[in-house]
């Protein structure tokens, strides 16, 4: 693999002001941001009196924190448009989420706030190393979800030729792959770990692909799939990060040059950390919730928008902004287990510490009686199936169960089972949990 360094001309003068720069950036977008949703958000200007608090009141970018949440079901409760900020002849575009747990989440776009997600999403592309004349592969869902449009958009505002493939249709995918020869591919990592598979079923090597360059998002991911999907594809596997109900993809980002963390897009995103039991800010450095107050957003601004997800924020270094770390889980994802708290890229990592094991895998939940019980299912490569002896499965069970024992604290069923038995995602993002304990409960 080799990392493309980016050079002054590759990076936007804002990627490399000084911290006094983005802070003054960042108060006066913030301060327009207030006034905007106080004057034609309805739900805002309840939410802003009934916590005694005026757009005015913002002096410095720590007054952020006199204001309240915005979570989830504030989105839910106002569907489908109570939280846009301009009247509906000024929006040029409409996404939304699955709605698979309840009412979607619909979120907006005026013609600016397109231009601006098409200028982040090209910003991100450069960051991974992608320039002018690239060739994209998009294999993210196109349609309400934003992970397609959304690639498709910025690779496009990049200079680069874009594949619009969207998810599914595996073979497919890995035929003009190697027919059309592309150089970056913008997918879900567990999407990516299926097409890969398709090259080996295809007696094909996928470290001998065209692809130089995977950037991938939409999920929690760790390391140990990092290492996974570099290994097996022989390319550099670039994290982002984004949400709809803050943009889509384009919110942070890695660099190429030192994948340590996406940088997050700070002169449009402004990041807190709080303690998700009090709401109190934490200082950089220290883990809790993510939570983000958009800053150029005209459609449907958010602020200081609870996303759920564990990080904390890490100091600058390949550009001028803060970086966050890597999702460790959300705080609705995460599994009480006996007491334990218990997130799917921990036990992520520790099956893929292990050679024997591919990087697909499921966890299941449940009960007996009133304790809780947790079954991990996970595949042998597919080069052992089928010459595993039960003795030998047996053994590569009790390994892992002890190092997640020893490593989380849980005890678990560990389920060896044979390459290509647990159902693969085929448009998005892995199915990583079963709790059966809510079927019971219903």
């Amino acid at each position: 693999m080799t990392v493309k360094q980016p050079s002054p001309g590759d990076l936007e003068p804002i990627e490399r002001a000084s911290r006094d720069e983005i802070a003054a950036l960042q108060l006066e977008r913030m301060r327009w941001t207030l006034r905007h949703v106080y004057a034609n958000v309805p739900h805002y200007r309840r939410k802003f009196d009934a916590h005694g608090v005026h757009p005015d009141d913002l002096r410095t970018l720590a007054d952020l924190a006199k204001f309240p949440f915005t979570t989830k079901q504030d989105l839910r409760d106002n569907y489908p448009f109570g939280m846009f900020a301009v009247p509906r002849e000024r929006m040029a575009r409409v996404h939304a989420s699955s709605g698979t747990t309840g009412k979607p989440i619909v979120v907006g776009y005026t013609l600016q706030d397109i231009d601006h997600w098409a200028n982040l999403v090209a910003r991100l592309i450069r960051a991974a190393g992608g320039r002018r004349g690239d060739m994209v592969h998009v294999a993210y869902g196109y349609g309400l979800f934003t992970g397609g449009l959304g690639a498709h958009y910025g690779a496009e505002r990049a200079g680069c030729l874009v594949v619009p493939m969207s998810g599914g249709q595996t073979e497919k995918q890995v035929q003009l792959i190697r027919d059309f020869q592309p150089d970056i591919i913008m997918v879900t990592p567990s999407y990516m770990l299926v097409i890969a598979e398709e090259f080996e079923k295809l007696g094909l090597n996928p470290a001998g692909c065209p692809l130089k360059v995977g950037i991938f998002g939409a999920e929690p991911w760790g390391e140990g799939m990092r290492a996974e999907i570099e290994k097996k594809m022989g390319i550099d596997a670039v994290d982002i990060y984004g949400l709809s109900e803050v943009m889509g993809p384009g919110v942070a980002s890695e660099c190429i040059e030192s994948k340590d963390g996406p940088v997050i897009w700070e002169d449009h995103f402004y990041p807190e950390i709080i303690d998700p039991e009090t709401g109190a800010v934490l200082p950089d450095g220290q883990e809790g919730e993510l939570v983000f107050t958009s800053l150029t957003k005209e459609a449907m601004p958010v602020i200081r928008y609870r996303t759920r997800d564990l990080t904390r924020l890490l100091p600058p270094t390949a550009r001028s902004f803060r970086r966050m770390d890597k999702i460790t889980g959300r705080s609705d994802d995460m599994l009480i287990i006996r007491g334990v708290n218990v997130f799917p890229t921990q036990i992520e990592e520790q099956v893929l510490r292990d050679p024997r094991f591919c990087g697909n895998y499921q966890l299941v939940v449940s009960r007996a009686g009133h304790l809780d019980e947790l079954e991990v299912r996970c595949e042998l490569r597919p080069e052992l199936t089928g010459k595993t002896t039960p003795e030998q499965r047996a053994a590569a069970a009790r390994e892992l169960q002890h190092r997640i024992k020893t490593m989380i604290g849980v005890s678990t069923q560990v389920t060896v089972m044979d390459f290509d038995t647990i159902p693969r995602t085929v448009v998005g993002k892995a199915k990583r949990v079963i709790d059966e304990r809510k079927k019971d409960q219903g």
